[in-house]
């Protein structure tokens, strides 16, 4: 992780809405922690990390803090700014604009707070994760092409091998798919076309009636047990720290596929014993899951945007389960003795809300979960407020903060932003994962 060495908070962008980004020096930046704008302390800015982007703001004035005066208000010379922060890093604040009546909503990107100083962008944020699987100074657009065309060609027909190449690797650069493609670590296996929930935020599949776009095409067959089993068992065999999941960005909920996911499990073990099995899933079924963890399956990642059914249910909108079930999954694999984590939406002002903290201790406990992985939330803040009815989302202690005292409380539950390989699993958690 860089390091800051800041004495004072950097200073607010702004764009020109012409793709220019300037500083303003009259104002320093401020975070954004649910509705309210506050002062971002010094010590939790780093500099932006590689791969990080910008984004303008359309229809937003940023809020400052004036350097004259020490009073708030709003950068008038353009449109708010924010950051894209990159894989690995979680961050701490969103960026704090006021939004016009007429303002578009905005698309399903993080927008963390961002600062200028020093001829360098700040963000306040932290490396959660050591692993380095999806850095973008990783991948080599020469070797994921030649990987597409040596694959394809030695699956002609598996249709699932071609919607990862041509879909997922190629058109949307998904990082999980070029991996695959360069024959290294987490291989992608989207199963299912369906889903049982209508989240707010789903980035494979909008409601004609919302003004947003899905980030990518949803997958548009079920795959059969073959295809599942032709490409990830050589996967497994070969790749280094080798890991295959069911439950991708580009489907649906892989539970409602669990039967053909459950043949290609058993059939998968009777090739090799390598490498983990993990699932990504909404967690909607554990007597499905249960079954999986029969098969062999290794670990499960359950996403949620809360530990509390109260905010949970308003954004999954869940069609015939509860929130109960999800943690009841976790109970599942729990008790095979499998890998248990939870991909968890930070959203500041949300998740570091001393209800929020009250809920997750209390769902670590009853799950005796292995691993959060803190995830920044992708969606506009006021779109997604707004939806699932949060007026005041009460005290709040500060996403940093958060991170410590659940850290003190259950020193043994490993953070981080991907599914461990089984050598960090079964070895050692701090050296075996994906390096240089």
């Amino acid at each position: 992780m860089k390091q800051n060495s800041l004495t004072s908070s950097p200073y607010i962008l702004y764009s020109d809405g012409k793709g220019n980004i300037f500083e303003d020096t009259s104002l320093y930046v401020t975070g954004r922690t649910g509705w309210d704008a506050m002062p971002v302390p010094e010590h939790e800015w780093i500099e932006l990390p590689d791969g990080g982007s910008l984004y303008e703001l359309p229809g937003r004035r940023g809020i400052g803090i004036d350097v004259a005066t020490g009073d708030m208000r709003l950068c008038e010379k353009g449109w708010a700014v924010a950051a894209f922060i990159p894989p690995a890093h979680t961050g701490f604040y969103l960026s704090a604009y006021e939004t016009a009546p007429d303002a578009p909503t905005l698309p399903l990107f993080c927008y963390t707070a961002v600062g200028w100083q020093d001829d360098k962008f700040y963000v306040p944020a932290m490396r959660i994760e050591q692993d380095i699987r999806q850095e973008c100074s990783g991948f080599n657009t020469d070797k994921v092409e030649s990987g597409v065309e040596q694959l394809i060609n030695a699956y002609p027909h598996n249709r699932l091998v071609k919607h990862l190449a041509e879909n997922c690797a190629l058109t949307y650069h998904c990082p999980a798919a070029r991996n695959y493609f360069m024959g290294r670590w987490e291989c992608p296996v989207p199963a299912s076309p369906a889903c049982n929930a209508n989240c707010v935020g789903c980035i494979s599949l909008q409601p004609d009636e919302e003004t947003i776009v899905s980030t990518q095409d949803r997958l548009k067959f079920k795959p059969s047990v073959e295809e599942i089993v032709e490409f990830t068992v050589p996967h497994l065999q070969t790749a280094p720290f080798p890991l295959i999941s069911f439950g991708q960005g580009c489907e649906g909920e892989p539970l409602l596929m669990w039967e053909t996911i459950e043949k290609a499990i058993i059939e998968i073990r009777k090739h090799t014993d390598k490498g983990s099995i993990n699932i990504n899933t909404n967690g909607s079924k554990p007597d499905a899951v249960k079954r999986l963890c029969e098969a062999g399956l290794n670990s499960i990642r359950v996403s949620t945007n809360s530990a509390r059914r109260e905010v949970y249910m308003p954004y999954y909108r869940p069609n015939n389960y509860e929130f109960e079930d999800i943690i009841e999954s976790l109970k599942v694999v729990n008790s095979f003795g499998g890998w248990t984590s939870i991909n968890y939406f930070v959203f500041p002002g949300m998740t570091d809300s001393i209800a929020e903290y009250e809920a997750l201790r209390k769902l670590i406990k009853e799950t005796n979960l292995k691993m959060i992985q803190w995830r920044n939330f992708n969606i506009d803040p006021d779109w997604y407020l707004g939806k699932i009815g949060a007026t005041d989302t009460g005290e709040c202690m500060g996403v940093q903060q958060l991170l410590q005292e659940i850290r003190n409380e259950f020193p043994d539950l490993k953070y981080g932003y991907f599914n461990p390989p089984m050598e960090r699993i079964k070895g050692n958690y701090e050296l075996d994962f994906a390096h240089w």
